[in-house]
């Protein structure tokens, strides 16, 4: 009994790291030069609370919730959202959860200062498929591509990475002192 108990607690896990993203995606916080979701935020979350494989899942889950049609993406559902111009920072999701995982997992995300830098490396990093995806399907070259899908988005993942450092790191602090 206690394997399918673990199984599902594992699904009900990824299934509310899914619901977070999404509802990250569906919270829009003005700024300039370009509102800023949330979605970059619950992804580093999930990644960083559930670990590695639990916190891609996670993603998986939430790509798939989006290709079946619910409305969990920043700008729309279905297929289409993951053939078009976000498609590569969606499907960097992935990586960017299980690497947030796995510098948790390896003890390399501990304090906020180290939290802080894993967070901000790991939105550095999604921006290589998100960028190159823009290459390949729009008329767009690397400097085009970097203007319209990068350089918008530094200032608010910066602030969404020094916010996941700040709450991991205290989430992690609470769970310590109730565990006493």
């Amino acid at each position: 009994m206690g394997g399918t108990e673990s199984a599902f607690r594992k699904g009900v896990m990824v299934l509310a790291g899914a619901m977070l993203i999404t509802l990250g995606a569906r919270l829009s916080v003005p700024m300039w030069p370009v509102p800023m979701s949330l979605q970059t935020l619950a992804v580093l979350m999930v990644g960083f609370g559930l670990g590695a494989r639990l916190g891609a899942a996670s993603v998986m889950t939430y790509l798939a919730m989006g290709a079946m049609g619910l409305p969990v993406f920043v700008a729309g559902a279905g297929v289409p959202m993951l053939l078009g111009p976000t498609a590569g920072f969606l499907f960097g999701f992935v990586a960017m959860a299980w690497a947030a995982g796995l510098a948790a997992e390896r003890g390399l995300a501990r304090g906020v200062l180290r939290t802080g830098l894993v967070a901000v490396a790991l939105s550095a990093a999604l921006y290589v498929p998100g960028v190159l995806w823009l290459v390949a399907i729009t008329p767009l070259d690397i400097l085009g591509a970097i203007n319209a899908g990068m350089l918008p988005f530094v200032m608010g993942d910066v602030i969404k990475a020094a916010m996941a450092a700040l709450m991991v790191t205290g989430a992690w602090a609470a769970l310590k002192r109730a565990k006493g």
